[in-house]
């Protein structure tokens, strides 16, 4: 297929979309599935045929809308009416009222059990009106499991123009200008590490998605890859074409079986249209892409460890230089973005790279999209802008914290990352303020935590995740963390001394400048953070010498 068949059948998908007066979106993406929503969606396609509705109704399974604690959710468009705790029972309210009638049921609305004001509109909610939505653009509004439904809403036109109006030095150059850097964690300029790969000279290059998406409490990277897989593949197709590869991989963990399946389905459907494949729409430009299975190891997150698993090998971390970008997959130049990486590369292409740099901070521009859990109100799948305050997140987005308890710490960026006290509430969320508390931004992870949390406890649930996820191939990392978290253990049981204080201390600072790659290297960081933060806590666990 060439560019001019694929705009006839975007301008067909668009006007079929025009013709459907309502389109009703049921979330389906892991959260609301695990409520019953793929029940409410058969009964609400079947009730809607049954009234002879669906030439003017459409229907469709959606990716995550976000406020996962309400679902199963609902969303009636244009309006943007979400629908919060819906089962097979009150379906058919929502379909007399709502659909036929043209009423909003109030007490049925997101958030109406505890807003004073449910609102009509969700966008003028407090949950959404702070938030802008690059990397989650159409998710919650599209049906992930159809070509058509991406088309209609401007999919593939960033391709379509990078290819065949962009040469690979305009689109690296557009991604530099972004400013947009690397959402896995490292922070590392996404444009400059384009620019490194494509300055390599090789027959044969790779691009690799990382979906290996570990942190505990996390679900970012899942939410992009079930509710929107062909922004991911456009994404991967675009770096292809600018860095001169031509083929990809997106390596997805085997904990996420729905992302895989709408992944692959997805592929199958992008390479039927052309769109991956040989002389893709009818350019010079070829690229394959395949989706390769993770097998749950968490240090596997680290580039060089998944590239040793992609190639069949154990997934262990390999000294560097050299890096991937030089010598990566089998030996060849690769290019490793993680999922959201990757979502944000279209908007970028088809607004320009000053576009998306005008929001965010003058180090850190964009949006990032973070998983809120724990001690709040609303927790869910949010995304803001770069240098949205963490109280804000909290209190505006996240509606405070459950029971009207009072807030201590938010643990950022998983075992990697650390926890930020309620003296520093008004941070910046953007990279350099992060590290300025000794935490980090990660890949998203967000977990807020009230005053029933033990600080020592929490320090200690992420070393033990670190050592049972340590590869064990230095010794810094696979000893280092058994001893970190045996003396947090003896700390935490009342049983330590100022001496075992000084020595979890002294080896933290050992294991975070000694080991081989990042997960020993960031693992003694929540240690280190709930020292600094909440240090009299440690001192009251220890035993008193008399």
């Amino acid at each position: 297929m060439n560019r001019h068949e694929l705009q006839a059948i975007v301008e067909k998908a668009k006007d079929k979309h025009k013709q459907m007066k309502h389109k009703i979106c049921v979330c389906c993406g892991a959260g609301c599935i695990s409520s019953g929503s793929e029940e409410v969606l058969k009964k609400l396609q079947d009730e809607i045929k049954t009234r002879g509705l669906d030439k003017e109704i459409e229907v469709v399974p959606s990716g995550c809308m976000g406020p996962c604690n309400q679902g199963p959710l609902v969303k009636h468009l244009p309006e943007n009416t979400i629908y919060q705790h819906v089962n097979c029972e009150n379906l058919d309210r929502i379909i007399q009222s709502q659909i036929v009638e043209g009423k909003p049921i109030e007490d049925m609305l997101l958030f109406a059990d505890s807003r004073e004001k449910p609102f009509v509109n969700a966008s003028e909610d407090p949950f959404f009106k702070k938030q802008l939505k690059i990397a989650l653009k159409d998710c919650g509004d599209i049906n992930p499991e159809e070509i058509e439904d991406y088309f209609a809403v401007g999919g593939y036109q960033a391709l379509d123009k990078a290819l065949f109006r962009m040469s690979p030095e305009e689109v690296i150059s557009e991604v530099k200008q972004s400013r947009i850097r690397g959402r896995g964690g490292a922070g590392y300029p996404t444009g400059l590490k384009w620019e490194t790969v494509y300055k390599y000279v090789s027959p044969q290059k790779y691009v690799i998605c990382n979906g290996d998406e570990g942190d505990p409490g996390a679900f970012m990277d899942r939410s992009v890859l079930e509710g929107n897989p062909h922004r991911i593949i456009e994404g991967m197709t675009i770096a292809g074409y600018a860095i001169g590869a031509s083929k990809g991989f997106a390596y997805i963990r085997g904990e996420y079986p729905l992302a895989i399946k709408r992944f692959e389905q997805a592929i199958k459907q992008a390479t039927k249209h052309g769109l991956l494949g040989k002389n893709i729409l009818g350019s010079e430009f070829s690229f394959e892409m395949e989706v390769r299975i993770g097998a749950g190891a968490f240090v596997c997150g680290e580039e060089t460890a998944l590239i040793a698993s992609i190639e069949g090998k154990r997934g262990t971390p390999k000294p560097r230089p050299p890096f991937p970008a030089e010598s990566g997959l089998w030996g060849k130049p690769t290019l490793i973005n993680n999922v959201e990486s990757f979502a944000a590369i279209a908007p970028i292409i088809q607004n320009d790279g000053e576009w998306y740099s005008e929001t965010g901070t003058a180090k850190s521009a964009g949006t990032k999209v973070f998983a809120l859990a724990g001690k709040i109100n609303y927790s869910g799948l949010i995304e803001v802008p770069m240098g949205t305050t963490l109280r804000e997140v909290v209190f505006e987005i996240g509606g405070g914290i459950q029971g009207g308890g009072e807030f201590k710490a938010a643990q950022t960026g998983g075992p990697s990352g650390g926890c930020i006290p309620a003296e520093h509430l008004d941070v910046k969320m953007d990279y350099e303020s992060l590290t300025s508390l000794g935490s980090i931004m990660g890949s998203g992870g967000l977990i807020v935590m009230d005053q029933s949390s033990d600080m020592v406890d929490v320090a200690r649930f992420f070393m033990e995740f670190c050592m049972d996820e340590s590869c064990g191939k230095c010794v810094p990392c696979r000893v280092g963390t058994k001893m970190m978290h045996d003396l947090l253990q003896k700390i935490y049981d009342g049983k330590a001394s100022q001496i075992d204080l000084d020595r979890l201390e002294e080896l933290a600072v050992y294991v975070k400048e000694t080991s081989l790659c990042g997960l020993g290297g960031s693992a003694p960081n929540p240690l280190l953070s709930t020292l600094r933060h909440f240090r009299q806590e440690y001192e009251s666990k220890i035993l008193k010498e008399a």
